[in-house]
């Protein structure tokens, strides 16, 4: 259809069908089991006729499923206008990627693109349209259950990947290819206070423009067709019904035209913040606010049409929200094709292809970060290998988002272990459950049977350490459930599960060399662990080929280049701990004053256990002759930093050299330092390569006093390093 279509199609339909438009259920509501059906439409009291005239529907996933219900759908809809099928399609589809977190450590906004654009594809040829993803919420409490769904804490990595991840999803649009992006959570959904979910956040304009938004932005600019609100509030109001946040920055101020749809029964929630008193005025705040779809309620449905009657104003918003909605239809072809791209047939050729698998495969290797090396790792296939823990077995490796998971598809440990060594050198015992199993039943909100099984604690127990005491090596595969972590899944404790503990402890017992592979969705707190390992892996939820992209680097087929996109706490005590902190006015190291009166605790230091940027390799990188081609900058010139990085070790290895900025006085106080650049380089043993990265004004703006953006002169330091830590840097001046 051509624009002036789509407009004569609004002005025929009747305010019924329009807000329908507006409503989004789940895939059950048109199941053919009346007892589903029922309870859903029971508990949001949603009328048949709303049922089967909504806009877009949830989480209907598969070719055959989808192509039979927007037939059923079209056949009784009185508009005969398509659906929009919408999925949470967060690390993948059926091929699953490592979670976010995990492809953050990447480095690489190239791979996090293809995988995007797999996961894209296999989506599209299964009905999807829209995604629900990048999360580019910036995330600096580990505590809190969704820093899995994020690449992590730095503004502008987030940033880079979030331009990926649209780039991949969204490509070039093409039908059976591409699906459409929906960022979220709109906004600052990653800083919930304690950590906890849905709880409040309560910052500064300037903090959220600052760090919180620009991620966002990048998205937008890649083209992103939705965006969707968070549950907390903005400035004391909740982010679906703050007008100021989605009408004055996100449509006027960014000039936003795509659709902006609700998070899960979001604008009922209105109620419960306390800033609506009933369904309707949430209704009213929400439309206000230019929130189009509303996901999983009756309150748009129910009532809006008796709000717009009644109100010119709220009808010409109402028409907006509609005329979007029927935009995004017509630019995904629907009218012409309502199936477009559902093809049975191809979802066989495309959905865990082989190359899809062997792509999966590749970010796995290059996720996992090597956290401490003892010169153990990597192993060798004439070694016996006692391969014990939890994950050991385990096809959970994909994280609680996906939604999509073939567990028998998946390559566990034993499985990839198994292709490596001779069957007499690898020795397999879980020794423990992943978790206890009344924390399962108490606080996952779901259970699953198949977790529910006798299990001989103490006869596993022996199982392990007779498997450890034959073995010249033991691999210790641990970490925290699956579930865990995830929306809903916030921690008050970051350790690992006491099951776990007392396993790892009675194996050390035995003196073996012991490798730590862990497995998990967040940053832990690994201070009692670390000492007990001679190497330690984190290796994320890392999905489909977890097993085999793990024993790639395990074994040395592949060498480790992962880099944290998120601090590792000493403590929980420190959260939240991120490398770009505020200098204080009494900072530990460069203070005058006597060391009980600086910003310390008492009882443990103020370092993460491992910083953002950190990551080991098998062979080491050394770092000289690091100049800058002037001392002074001004706009619109640039000043050219370089620096050598040696391959100093006996192996081929990638490094990931890493530029950093802080500015010295400002009218607001600065970081003490902030990532502006990076770049991968993959280099010989003893080979030599001169990384240049270029400094323009540019990079140096922010928010300042009068919140407005832009630098101001004076001076900067420059670093450049293997991670944030780096302490040595190079000065210039910003002359305007």
């Amino acid at each position: 259809m051509d624009k002036q279509a789509i407009t004569n199609l609004l002005k025929k339909m009747s305010t019924k069908e329009k807000i329908y438009q507006l409503v989004q259920l789940a895939g059950g509501f048109y199941s053919e089991d009346e007892a589903v059906v029922t309870g859903p439409k029971e508990k949001l009291g949603i009328s048949d006729e709303a049922i089967a005239n909504v806009g877009s529907i949830l989480n209907v996933r598969g070719a055959e499923e989808t192509r039979a219900l927007q037939k059923n759908y079209l056949a009784k809809s009185d508009a005969k206008i398509p659906l929009l099928f919408m999925a949470d399609i967060i690390n993948g589809y059926d091929t699953i990627f490592p979670i976010p977190l995990g492809q953050g450590a990447t480095w690489n906004p190239e791979l996090i693109k293809a995988a995007a654009a797999v996961a894209a594809e296999e989506a599209a040829v299964s009905g999807i349209h829209v995604t629900f993803s990048p999360m580019v919420d910036l995330v600096r409490d580990p505590r809190w259950g969704r820093v899995m769904e994020s690449t992590g804490e730095d503004t502008y990595l987030n940033s880079v990947y979030a331009q990926s991840f649209v780039e991949g999803y969204q490509g070039e649009m093409i039908v059976g290819k591409n699906v459409a992006a929906c960022v979220k959570h709109f906004a600052a959904y990653g800083a919930p206070e304690g950590g906890r979910e849905y709880n409040t956040v309560d910052m500064s304009e300037r903090n959220m423009r600052e760090y919180y938004l620009p991620a966002y932005q990048a998205a937008l600019k890649a083209g992103a067709k939705m965006v969707m609100t968070s549950f907390n509030t903005v400035d004391g109001i909740p982010a679906t019904g703050n007008k100021w946040l989605n009408q004055d920055v996100l449509r006027k101020e960014w000039g936003f035209e795509g659709i902006l749809i609700s998070d899960y029964a979001a604008i009922k929630e209105l109620e419960d913040h306390g800033i609506a008193e009933d369904a309707e005025q949430a209704a009213k705040l929400a439309l206000e606010a230019s929130v189009d779809i509303d996901m999983m309620t009756s309150v748009y449905a129910k009532n809006l049409e008796k709000i717009v009657v009644k109100d010119s104003e709220m009808a010409k918003l109402l028409d907006q929200s509609v005329l979007r909605i029927l935009e995004l239809k017509n630019e995904l072809g629907l009218f012409e094709n309502p199936y477009r791209g559902a093809d049975t047939e191809k979802a066989k050729a495309v959905i865990l292809s082989k190359d899809n698998r062997k792509l999966a495969r590749k970010v796995v290797s290059e996720s996992l970060v090597l956290l401490k090396n003892q010169e153990v790792l990597p192993l060798k296939s004439t070694q016996k290998i006692a391969l014990i823990g939890p994950y050991a077995t385990s096809p959970f490796l994909s994280g609680s988002w996906s939604f999509s998971l073939k567990t028998e598809r998946t390559v566990t440990l034993e499985q990839a272990f198994s292709e490596v060594l001779p069957a007499e050198n690898l020795l397999v015992a879980p020794g423990c459950l992943t978790v206890e199993p009344e924390l399962i039943e108490a606080s996952f909100g779901q259970y699953f049977p198949a977790e529910k099984t006798l299990f001989d604690e103490e006869g596993e127990l022996v199982k392990a350490l007779e498997a450890a005491r034959k073995s010249d090596v033991v691999v210790m595969a641990i970490g925290e459930h699956y579930l865990q972590s995830g929306e809903g899944g916030s921690r008050g404790e970051l350790t690992l599960p006491r099951v776990q503990q007392k396993l790892i402890s009675a194996i050390k017992a035995l003196g073996k060399p012991m490798v730590g592979v862990v497995f998990s969705g967040r940053p832990l707190e690994l201070k009692a662990e670390l000492p007990l390992f001679d190497s330690l892996l984190t290796v994320w939820f890392p999905g489909t080929e977890g097993g085999h992209g793990i024993a790639d680097v395990v074994f040395g087929k592949v060498n480790p280049s992962g880099k944290l996109s998120m601090s590792f706490p000493y403590s929980v005590g420190q959260v939240p701990v991120h490398y770009n902190e505020f200098n204080t006015g009494r900072p530990l190291t460069e203070s005058g004053h006597s060391k009980r009166f600086t910003s310390r605790y008492t009882d443990m230091p103020n370092k993460p256990l491992f910083p953002f940027g950190f990551g080991l390799s098998y062979t080491t990188f050394s770092y000289c002759d690091f100049k800058l081609s002037e001392t002074q900058l001004v706009p619109g010139d640039k000043i050219t930093a370089t620096v050598e990085v040696t391959n100093s070790g006996k192996i081929a290895g990638t490094e990931t050299v890493q530029l950093y900025i802080r500015d010295l006085v400002g009218s607001i106080v600065r970081p003490v330092k902030e990532l502006k650049g990076f770049q991968k380089i993959f280099l010989q043993p003893k080979e030599t390569r001169k990384v240049s990265f270029e400094i323009t004004e540019e990079m140096l703006r922010f928010y300042t006093r009068e919140l407005t953006y832009q630098s101001e002169s004076g001076e900067f330091t420059v670093f450049i390093g293997s991670n944030s830590e780096v302490a040595k840097g190079i000065n210039f001046i910003l002359c305007k």
